[in-house]
């Protein structure tokens, strides 16, 4: 396979498809609108995964796991939940297959009926706060703050790798706490961890803000979130925190005694992040040659080639790498030396920088020689030669150099595609012609947000939270409005 890819500015969509597919992320599977993940994609997963996870547990969250199935009858008892989820779940009706009598295959035994239907999860809100009734008696046993890994399905007809999927891996936090002001902290706590995690590893800058009512999640009473943009001036909601208030406690009678003997309703929260960061990391930084990965998610941060003709060189070679790559390995660097003979060093050197590799040593006899190496960037596609003796200092720097690199340059492509605008006209012309987040007055209804939608197909994609306060007037209906807020076409 050839690893030219469409570039970018021709067609991001295909750019981006293509990228994903060459770069050995993930590929489409027989399953129609679901995904598989291969080993390259998933170790840069598992890289997100222990990060968030350690985050998670720094702050008193463990990690538990319920069940994929959900009874029909729990997603019923809470109106807002089922009505927001309603149309994109997956029914199990039947548990058993028989052969067909006319020999035609296998078909659905109508002998086996399920009593009540399961549902695959969409999300785990029902399930868990059925659990938590039984966990929760008393204020002792809050706050309960519980995590899992796991996957879920949301039937999409309109599907593209990471990004929508019909099935796709996430984490769900779900918290009870004795407070409105402990599980409001929460909300705003696990924001705080995704805009870290978002900056800190996947050097991708995030606004924090809450959404609309309408764009709250089904059952939440507030919806905080973080919005990343990517190359194509389309906006990425990159992970969500909601705020649940009593509704699922009420929903499922949990209770517990208060400090003073009362019987009270918890308050909840729900949050998550999931692969669709994986399609956020590929978009927010990877060029028209291949991915460019920030150092804290790549999972081989530096390879090493070496340039030979003979077995008496590769040698040689082989015995010099093998004291770098433990210095290396002794700062906590993944390093990988690619020793195979079935591959020229030019298409080893395609291959890494097809996937993204932060940086690129390559070695030689004349380079052992003269105790040096040729060392390559892949953000800046820069080389120098230094000295082997210096190699793991300049790496360590260079890295923590690309990370911050990475991100300087994400924010500044952010910064210069936020444009206040103060009438409707200014408005299409922005989104037509420049992209990026639209700061715009609005109304404060639901109704002038959705014709907007339905006139630039731009959403609402969140109230900042360091919004300040500006008297104006909404860029669509020209009515009183006191902030302004962030519009964009989003993903």
């Amino acid at each position: 396979m050839s690893n030219k890819l469409t570039k970018r500015e021709t067609d991001y969509s295909k750019w981006y498809n293509e990228l994903v597919v060459k770069a050995n992320l993930a590929e489409n599977s027989g399953v129609r609108g679901c995904m598989v993940i291969k080993p390259y994609g998933y170790a840069i997963w598992e890289k997100m995964q222990a990060e968030l996870d350690r985050m998670f547990k720094e702050t008193g969250h463990e990690n538990a796991y319920f069940p994929l199935f959900i009874p029909k009858s729990y997603l019923s008892k809470e109106a807002a939940h089922v009505e927001g989820f309603a149309k994109e779940c997956a029914v199990v009706t039947h548990y058993r297959l028989k052969n067909a009598e006319d020999g035609s295959g296998l078909i659905v035994d109508p002998e086996a009926k399920l009593e009540e239907e399961l549902i695959i999860r969409p999300t785990s809100e029902t399930i868990i706060w059925d659990t938590y009734k039984r966990w929760i008696e008393s204020y002792r046993d809050l706050p309960l703050l519980i995590n899992q890994w796991a996957n879920v399905v949301r039937w999409e007809m309109r599907t593209r790798l990471f990004l929508r999927t019909t099935e796709f891996l996430w984490q769900e936090g779900h918290t009870a706490h004795a407070t409105k002001k402990e599980a409001v902290e929460e909300s705003e706590l696990i924001l705080d961890i995704y805009a870290e995690f978002a900056e800190k590893f996947m050097a991708m800058p995030v606004i924090k803000g809450l959404k609309t009512a309408s764009e709250r999640f089904a059952g939440a009473e507030e919806t905080y979130c973080i919005e990343g943009l990517m190359q194509d001036g389309k906006a990425l909601q990159a992970g969500t925190s909601h705020f649940l208030g009593q509704n699922f406690a009420k929903a499922f009678d949990v209770q517990f005694t208060s400090k003073e003997g009362k019987r009270e309703y918890v308050w909840a929260t729900s949050w998550g992040v999931s692969t669709r960061l994986m399609g956020a990391l590929v978009m927010t930084h990877s060029d028209d040659l291949g991915l460019v990965l920030p150092p804290n998610l790549a999972p081989i941060q530096v390879v090493i080639v070496p340039i030979h003709k003979t077995d008496e060189e590769l040698d040689a070679i082989s015995e010099k790498v093998n004291d770098i790559t433990k210095g290396l390995r002794s700062k906590g660097i993944s390093v990988k030396f690619d020793n195979r003979t079935t591959y020229k060093p030019g298409w080893k050197f395609a291959e890494y920088e097809l996937k993204g590799v932060p940086l690129r040593i390559a070695m030689g006899p004349r380079d052992l020689e003269a105790g040096t190496l040729e060392i390559a960037r892949r953000d800046t596609h820069e080389k120098r030669t230094i000295s082997q003796n210096e190699v793991v200092s300049f790496v360590e720097n260079t890295l923590i150099d690309i990370q911050e690199n990475l991100y300087n340059k994400a924010l500044n492509y952010r910064e210069t595609h936020i444009t206040e605008v103060n009438s409707f006209e200014e408005f299409k012309d922005v989104l037509d012609n420049k992209a990026g987040f639209v700061s715009a007055h609005w109304d404060g209804t639901p109704e002038t947000e959705e014709k907007i939608k339905d006139l630039t197909k731009a959403t609402i994609r969140c109230i900042p939270l360091n919004n300040k306060l500006e008297d104006g007037k909404c860029v669509l209906t020209g009515a009183k409005s006191e902030q302004r807020v962030l519009f964009a076409k989003a993903y």
